[in-house]
């Protein structure tokens, strides 16, 4: 049975420093929405004003399912507000700069899990006391790998290898379980003419799938230039899909090799079963809350000495790669990023409250406020503390 729930259950608010002014030529705005990813509705945005993706610039990514508030730029954007039925975008004034994940301060969430038990909630408020003493771990949740189907394949890979048809029919015909009306249909044509260039463009309306298949009715085998046009934000999605998985499984091989199995238990994300610490030594904490690991690339330039180095290319060699071979070859764009990301996190101003379930009669809903940095996953948080339990949001 599904329980019942509100969209405002999962609320999530960008905290930013960035202001708006009265000159500049960065348009700033504030968008709210719920039940659409931030894709979506700035492909709606772009639609409704006619502008090139290249023109907005934004900070983060938020969840089709939360009611979610974030801001973003438009290189001389209207200078009006725009509504949707999901969606609000409010023009606050001008930037000289644009904005970007760097003016991301922490995401704020309220959350509401719902239909608890006795048992459950108990389970719940006690593993937040756990999470408060070890931290939380810092993977990336299943929202990072929404361009991953089942089984899963990533897009990234398959250009890592050199498999250019792959991952071209990857990101444009495999299918997706959230993909909306419209976007079946153009991947049912495509699965259905793959091959046949001139068919699929003539059956694709305008668009940039369409502009691929233009580009490959004079180049019929050149699938690299094809891949080389997707556009630059699907690049970047794909890379972070595949890089983001590799770093998942770092984590999950750090905590495996520094902590005995009492001290893990297992959680389930939408690409495997990971392990997470709920008892820790004091003497092993602050290498834990300290730990941090460098996002996987050919651009990293590790020391020999780095204590992490033999998990980097053990984890690679499961994939049949080295890190001197995570580029995509013959192509200068796009590349993996290069940086490091901190394995645990601690929630910062947490607190819980606990209500009656006016939807489940009968049960009692746990509510939680707290901040997390730019990057981390609050569905991590709600994961750990419903492990054990019966319960879902």
């Amino acid at each position: 049975m599904k329980l019942k729930q509100r969209p405002e259950d999962f609320c999530v608010e960008e905290l930013t420093e960035a202001k708006a002014a009265s000159a500049g030529e960065y348009s700033f705005y504030r968008l709210d929405k719920t039940g659409w990813t931030t894709p979506d509705a700035l492909a709606a945005i772009r639609r409704r004003w006619q502008l090139d993706f290249r023109r907005l610039s934004y900070g983060g990514l938020k969840d089709r399912h939360a009611v979610t508030a974030q801001y973003l730029t438009i290189f001389r954007g209207p200078r009006r507000d725009f509504k949707q039925e999901r969606f609000t975008l409010t023009y606050l004034g001008q930037r000289e700069t644009a904005y970007s994940a760097q003016d991301i301060t922490a995401n704020r969430f309220r959350i509401a899990i719902r239909a608890l038990n006795d048992q459950a909630l108990s389970q719940a408020i006690h593993a937040l006391n756990e999470v408060a003493e070890t931290g939380l771990a810092n993977y990336f949740d299943d929202q990072r790998f929404g361009s991953v189907g089942a089984p899963p394949e990533f897009v990234a890979k398959a250009m890592v290898k050199g498999h250019f048809e792959r991952a071209l029919w990857l990101a444009l015909a495999a299918p997706y379980e959230f993909d909306r009306a419209e976007a079946k249909r153009e991947k049912a044509l495509l699965r259905s003419h793959w091959g046949n260039w001139p068919a699929c463009k003539a059956a694709l309306a305008k668009g940039h799938a369409r502009s691929l298949m233009d580009y490959l009715v004079t180049h019929p085998t050149d699938f690299k230039g094809a891949v080389a046009r997707l556009r630059p934000d699907l690049q970047g999605l794909y890379l972070a899909a595949y890089q983001s998985y590799l770093w998942n499984r770092m984590l999950a091989e750090w905590l495996r090799r520094h902590f005995s199995p009492e001290q893990l238990i297992t959680i389930q994300l939408k690409l495997g079963e990971y392990p997470i610490p709920v008892k820790i030594h004091p003497a092993r904490l602050t290498d834990w809350t300290a730990l941090s690991l460098p996002l996987p690339s050919a651009r990293l330039k590790p020391p020999t000495n780095a204590p992490w180095l033999t998990i980097v290319a053990d984890v690679l060699h499961g994939e049949g790669l080295t890190l001197t071979e995570l580029k995509i070859k013959g192509l200068q764009k796009p590349f993996f990023s290069r940086g490091e990301r901190a394995g645990c996190v601690q929630p910062r101003n947490l607190h819980h409250s606990v209500e009656l379930d006016e939807l489940n009669p009968g049960r009692r809903k746990l509510i939680l406020q707290f901040d997390l940095p730019r990057g981390s996953y609050a569905t991590m948080l709600v994961k750990r503390i419903t492990t054990s339990s019966q319960s879902v949001r």
